[in-house]
Order: structure tokens, then sequence, then C-alpha cells
């Protein structure tokens, strides 16, 4: 959806964007629409967060893997059960990890191969954390625009106002 003041009807129909006509709609209707969008907005900044912790736990799993090498064989390490529980546990071979694919399923892999999955899965957050961010700044300026439209109406109603207050006081 994009937000407009006065635009061109038939671009936008042959573009495939749908674009709504601010300045024709009511105030009411436009209070209703910044609160969508405002809605709108925080889900998509809410996503986007989201995605920024995926990609930050991606890369660190990609640390933790690049630090498992055949040396490490036999290593003390320390297995979370939780967030905060920890048991001890030795590293028996280091050459095959166990990689959570999603929904309950894991997959073994070497450590070139968990990397090169990593990768992709990194990418793949990055690409749609770039796609959500360029919804946000949609949105934003969206937002902006029934802003000033709004603020366009209520000066015109304060100046209607203010004239039919002059001319009663003319008139009297």
């Amino acid at each position: 959806m994009a937000a407009s003041n006065a635009s061109n009807q038939d671009d936008s129909a042959s573009n495939g964007n749908s674009t709504i006509q601010l300045d024709q709609m009511s105030l009411a209707d436009l209070d209703q629409l910044r609160q969508s969008e405002e809605g709108r907005l925080q889900a998509f900044s809410q996503r986007f967060a989201q995605l920024k912790q995926a990609a930050n736990r991606i890369q660190q799993s990609t640390r933790a893997v690049e630090q498992v090498t055949p040396a490490s064989d036999g290593k003390n390490i320390l297995l979370p059960l939780t967030e905060s529980l920890y048991v001890p546990g030795r590293i028996k071979e280091p050459t095959k990890l166990l990689v959570d694919i999603g929904t309950g399923f894991f997959v073994e892999k070497n450590n070139k191969e968990t990397i090169q999955y990593l990768d992709r899965r990194q990418k793949l957050v990055d690409a749609n954390a770039e796609n959500i961010a360029k919804v946000i700044e949609a949105t934003k300026t969206n937002l902006q625009s029934i802003q000033m439209t709004m603020q366009g109406k209520m000066l015109e109603i304060r100046a209607r106002q203010e004239g039919m207050k002059h001319r009663e006081a003319v008139e009297r």
C-alpha cells in the first residue's frame, strides 16, 4: 500500500501498486489508517529484531563450529541442558556434528558441510531482514504522509471554525 496526497491512479493500476488517496479520506478514516500502519510497523519491527537475533545465533554457531577441529578430540566441554543448566562432557568425534535443521530434525554433517549450511541460512536470514527493512521504511513513509494529511485537515477545520467566528462577529 502506498499513501499519497495526490497521485495518478492510472499509473498505480498499471504497475500493480495500490494507492490510497489520503486527501479524499475523512479525519476519522485517516486516524484508523494511521493506527493500522502503526500496528503494521510494530509487527514488522518485531520480526526484524527476531531476524537479527537469528543472524547472531547463526554467527555464534559458525564461530563454534570453526573452533571444533580434529585436535578437539577428547577435550572437556560443558553441554547445555537449558539456557542456565550445563553438564560436563567430552568431545568424542569432532568431525561429526548434529545440525538442527528445524522442527526437531537433526542431520549429521562434517565441519565443512555444517559451515556451508550455516552460510546458506545466514544469507537467507540477511535477505529476509533486508526485505523487511525496506517494508519498515515504506511504512514509516506512509505514516508520515498520513500524519501530514491529518495535520492539514485539522488546520482546514480550525481555519473554517475561525472563519465562521469571524463572520459571526462581523454580522453582529
